[in-house]
């Protein structure tokens, strides 16, 4: 493949949409939308020139929006010598096509516009796989092998996979590439369900951050592991999933991950394609769900969160609220989301502001799923006790008569485990 430059700067005109049908309606009022779209566009690098708001009773099969409209569309990028249009909604590939061939630049939808941010967040071999999957598998129905849909796709946002590399865009070369991302990412899942059974032998809990992009996830990470994985003021900083082992106040150890950031109305296919990301999300103990507390639309985006957590089956997973940016807070802000959530923690992940509560309240809802037993372990059987520290809290221990008599808070897992050998007293 060969590498794409990206120091010149792509200019967009933005297009949000908003659908008066209840059938094409997502509940984002089309200002929101336009703010979110906006904000994702700038985190892929874009400039961004103008903006156009439609509001119709429903989308068009042929342009999604009315001739008038796209005629409109097509002057205004006409006038700022755009080199994108970026619309806020997904397109068919014959709308694409058409908008195309009407306005004669590039056109991006929302799933184009989100993978080529992921592309450029990927670091690891597993995410810059399942992006190039993703975006291989997004393209092969839209590229006619002539004319403009294939023209005009050029170079820059759209075409760029992991590393800055320019993707394929030859049907046959696209579908080779599918097999083999496929092929590789069999592998991985592989790997991952070893480390994942590896995992459950050592019985370590794992808690796992989840909430809406840009939300302050990975300074809460930072802030509870003392590490100093990337942070910035943009959408999707975190893609690769990055985990952590800590310990509780309660001397617990426990598996702390951050995840990719949610997103409202996130397309389906997008969460197929990252499964295996987000199988951090379904084999944790506890979820963390972290909430902007000063963003103007916390209930909607929160709302978003849920909703992805539903696709997921998660939905059931404990889960511990965090207002976190309450420093952006008044005193009288702070009492009403106290009012609203009263069993969610408030903390600032910047200035560290509760974060030393929020420790507490995972170690007790960790310590919620954990038992007191009382045991007696032959002095020839320590490997059982060295476990025991090491997972569990002991809490008292006296050595008499060749044995080890302990009393201790352990996983329930392990509790079983105790029993079926006959240490349990």
């Amino acid at each position: 493949m060969l590498s794409v430059d990206l120091r010149a700067r792509e200019r967009a005109v933005l297009v949000a949409l908003a659908f008066r049908r209840v059938s094409h309606q997502d509940a984002w009022p089309v200002e929101e939308i336009a703010a979110e779209l906006k904000e994702l566009v700038r985190s892929s690098g874009v400039d961004v020139l103008a903006e156009m708001v439609v509001i119709r009773e429903a989308p068009t099969p042929g342009l999604l929006m009315g001739r008038g409209k796209a005629e409109s569309l097509r002057a205004l990028v006409q006038e700022q010598r755009a080199d994108v249009v970026i619309v806020s909604h997904d397109l068919s590939p014959a709308q694409q096509r058409n908008l195309e061939a009407l306005i004669e630049v590039k056109v991006i939808d929302r799933t184009q516009l989100i993978l080529d941010i992921f592309a450029q967040r990927a670091h690891s071999q597993e995410g810059k796989v399942q992006v190039a999957l993703a975006q291989h598998e997004y393209l092969l129905p839209r590229l006619t092998g002539k004319g403009i849909a294939l023209s005009r796709l050029g170079g820059g946002i759209g075409t760029r996979g992991p590393g800055e590399q320019k993707l394929e865009l030859d049907r046959r070369r696209i579908r080779a590439q599918i097999g083999r991302l496929q092929r590789d990412l069999v592998q991985i899942r592989r790997r991952r369900a070893q480390v994942r059974r590896e995992r459950q032998t050592r019985q370590i809990p794992m808690l796992t951050l989840v909430g809406y992009t840009n939300a302050g996830k990975t300074t809460l990470f930072n802030a509870l592991t003392k590490t100093q994985a990337v942070v910035a003021d943009q959408l999707f900083t975190t893609l690769d999933p990055t985990a952590r082992r800590i310990l509780l106040p309660t001397r617990q150890p426990v598996v702390i991950s951050d995840t990719v950031g949610f997103l409202h109305h996130l397309p389906h296919h997008l969460i197929e394609a990252f499964q295996a990301t987000l199988e951090e999300v379904l084999e944790s103990h506890l979820l963390v769900h972290v909430v902007d507390a000063a963003h103007p639309q916390r209930e909607r985006l929160t709302a978003s969160v849920e909703e992805v957590l539903r696709q997921l089956a998660a939905e059931e997973k404990p889960q511990l609220l965090v207002f976190n940016k309450c420093d952006r807070l008044d005193e009288g802000a702070r009492r009403r989301l106290s009012r609203e959530a009263p069993n969610a923690v408030q903390i600032s992940a910047l200035t560290g502001e509760g974060v030393s509560s929020l420790r507490d309240r995972i170690a007790s809802q960790m310590t919620a799923q954990r038992v007191p037993v009382t045991l007696v372990i032959p002095q020839q059987a320590q490997q059982w006790v060295h476990r025991i520290y090491e997972e569990g809290t002991v809490t008292a221990r006296r050595d008499a008569g060749g044995a080890v008599h302990l009393d201790a808070v352990v996983p329930l897992s392990l509790k079983a485990q105790l029993l079926k050998s006959g240490f349990l007293a």
